[in-house]
């Protein structure tokens, strides 16, 4: 099998190469129009985030098996791959510890300020008069009210995590549903309710800036909004906008909407000291990276065997 890796360098240690591969070939990136290019010939594809099209699908008849290196496949035409009888496998679940223990440390980043505070020990320490510097009230995290939309493996465990450190957690419904599900509660009255919000459902034409003014609005003043899933899900002008005014206590971003970001983009230049932007690592633990390697490299095998598992379409 011909197996082409577009966006190796994605993966913080390599993929081994796959045993079915009689051709292997590992890209460090793909720019968009050279994917046609980098995938002539190849029966396999792998991308992380390098989007396969339906014009490109059109111009690679070989292509039969695309595995994504992650869980969200939103960069792929799925509709496309089943037109051309294309297989799409993604890794499920792999990354949800990783994801989860990040989105609570940054709770408590964000809620006892540890940011700020590590600013105020350099800067206003060494001259207090006193042993210690209050500059922003800590606030506890125990008996806070956590949002969580999307409740999947992520949003689940992460759920877990904050019912054992006693956090009060509420599961939004789908925004503008006409009914609520059991264990859930409807989406606005989470936004309202929460003190702090975190994301965890995929990018879709619905949830496209799902977050975006008129939510933060309806937000307590003060809260928190972290995101850890797909930046387009928030509407960037409106988080600065809402950090700027006070509206929003803290904001905890490790994904943005285009990826890698300007040099200055509003966010990053931001000197907020309650802003937390990280370059969408949260999946990236050791521990996960090598269950994320390990599944490829199954579905791979399966494929070969003409069983194939993990398939999205």
């Amino acid at each position: 099998m011909n197996i082409v890796f577009l966006d190796s360098a994605s993966l913080p240690c390599a993929l081994p190469r796959p045993p079915a591969a009689s051709s292997w070939t590992e890209h460090d990136a793909t720019s968009p129009d050279d994917v046609v290019t980098a995938l002539s010939g190849a029966e396999v594809a792998i991308t992380n985030k390098v989007r396969i099209t339906r014009t490109a699908l059109e111009q690679l008849p070989q292509l039969k098996l695309i595995c994504v290196a992650a869980t969200g496949y939103d960069c792929i035409d799925l509709a496309a791959c089943r037109d051309a009888a294309v297989t799409v496998s993604n890794v499920p679940a792999y990354s949800a510890v990783s994801v989860a223990e990040s989105v609570i440390g940054s709770i408590f980043v964000l809620r006892r300020h540890l940011l700020a505070y590590r600013q105020a020990a350099v800067e206003q320490w060494p001259g207090s008069a006193h042993f210690c510097v209050h500059d922003q009230p800590v606030l506890d995290v125990e008996g806070a009210t956590l949002g969580i939309v999307g409740r999947g493996d992520i949003g689940s465990r992460v759920a877990r995590l904050a019912k054992a450190l006693n956090l009060k957690v509420l599961f939004a419904e789908h925004r503008g549903a006409a009914t609520v599900r059991a264990g859930y509660q409807a989406f606005t009255d989470v936004l309202e309710q929460a003190d702090i919000l975190t994301l965890h459902c995929p990018l879709t034409p619905q949830t496209h800036h799902l977050i975006g003014a008129p939510e933060i609005a309806r937000m307590k003043t003060g809260a928190i909004l972290i995101n850890t899933a797909r930046g387009p899900l928030v509407e960037e002008s409106a988080v600065l906008a809402g950090l700027q005014s006070g509206k929003l206590g803290g904001a905890a971003l490790d994904v943005l909407e285009v990826e890698p970001p300007p040099a200055n983009h509003p966010l990053l230049r931001c000197n907020h000291p309650d802003l937390l932007i990280t370059p969408h690592v949260g999946w990236a633990s050791q521990s996960s990276v090598e269950r994320l390697k390990t599944v490829l490299l199954k579905n791979i095998a399966a494929y070969a065997e003409g069983k194939p598992v993990n398939v999205v379409s």
